[in-house]
């Protein structure tokens, strides 16, 4: 009986121990009310991100605004000057050289890894194969009734490539160039037009070959492949005579690597138990793919979805602030 006694109160005294410790970490936060304002971008996994950390920090007790910021340029303007406090999403395959830039600077903090593997690369149907049976290698498209076949009106004889926004940049212009493929660059205006595009195709089997990056729904619903162009290396990208053309540099595919988050580098004095939260702030590819499905598929807000993240991983995100 002693024993079933100790044992409860020592439960009991664990219990308050725990209460206890979240509600100093609680009463920690806000050190400052000044509001903490995460970046919006042009595409939905950077958004849904940004609500979930933003709606954790909320219910720590901070004000968050979500200002829209330009992807690549927030690093060298929003994240240098404290007009942005946090950047979720910045992908080696795109942002490699602005991030160096950023760090250089010593007025942004890389705050580490989001968690997901970035890949971002030309990407067609499963059954354009019959069209261009020599893909996924990316000579198959040099041959000039490959590239025909990936043509539309506006663009015939020359193939067209769907290109993401133009301040995603990427070097998808440069590439047709230097690999001197038969090709039409055509920039989407946003994120959901491009893959509203690629819907369309799909249903009606027409040509498409267009950016497809992954996390992402899009390779988990729709049956197609990656062209494989030569492995990047930074040379390929900043020394023209590296690689198959002598003359011109990004004659290769787009970087693969990982996604960081970014973070203003006043952060960490101002918000102290914020900046914890957000550098241990991390998702899986396997949420994000489904979280995003659920957005553009499933017609659900991006704040509904970001919400019910949040009250399933309550352990998790406290945990972060202690």
């Amino acid at each position: 009986m002693a024993k079933t006694v100790r044992g409860a109160l020592a439960s009991s005294l664990l219990a308050v121990a725990l209460a206890t410790s979240s509600i100093q970490v609680q009463a920690a936060a806000p050190e400052s009310n000044d509001p903490i304002k995460i970046a919006l971008f042009d595409w939905t996994s950077v958004n849904l991100n940004a609500k979930i950390l933003g709606t954790v920090l909320e219910r720590l007790g901070y004000t968050v605004e979500y200002p829209t910021g330009d992807y690549l340029s927030s690093l060298s303007t929003g994240l240098t000057n404290g007009d942005l406090t946090l950047g979720m999403e910045y992908w080696d395959t795109t942002a490699g050289e602005a991030m160096k830039a950023a760090d250089a600077t010593g007025k942004t903090e890389r705050l580490g890894a989001l968690g997901p593997k970035a890949k971002e690369e030309w990407w067609y149907p499963e059954y354009m194969k019959e069209k261009c049976p020599g893909l996924p290698n990316w000579e198959a498209l040099k041959d000039p009734k490959c590239a025909e076949a990936f043509s539309t009106p506006e663009t015939a004889p020359k193939g067209r490539y769907l290109g993401g926004p133009v301040t995603w940049e990427g070097f998808d212009d440069e590439r047709v160039v230097s690999l001197g493929l038969p090709f039409t660059v055509v920039h989407a205006g946003t994120d959901g037009a491009m893959f509203a595009e690629l819907e369309s195709a799909y249903q009606r089997k027409a040509p498409i070959m267009l950016w497809v990056y992954s996390p992402h729904w899009a390779p988990a619903k729709y049956k197609g492949e990656w062209v494989e162009f030569p492995e990047y290396t930074a040379e390929c990208y900043s020394d023209p005579k590296w690689g198959m053309n002598p003359d011109k540099a990004h004659d290769c595919g787009k970087p693969f690597g990982d996604i960081w988050k970014y973070a203003w580098s006043g952060m960490k004095d101002k918000w102290p138990v914020a900046y914890k939260v957000a550098k241990s702030y991390q998702v899986s590819s396997d949420e994000l793919n489904a979280m995003s499905g659920e957005v553009d598929l499933d017609g659900k807000s991006i704040e509904d979805v970001a919400n019910a993240w949040v009250d399933a991983n309550e352990a998790k995100w406290k945990a972060w602030a202690e």
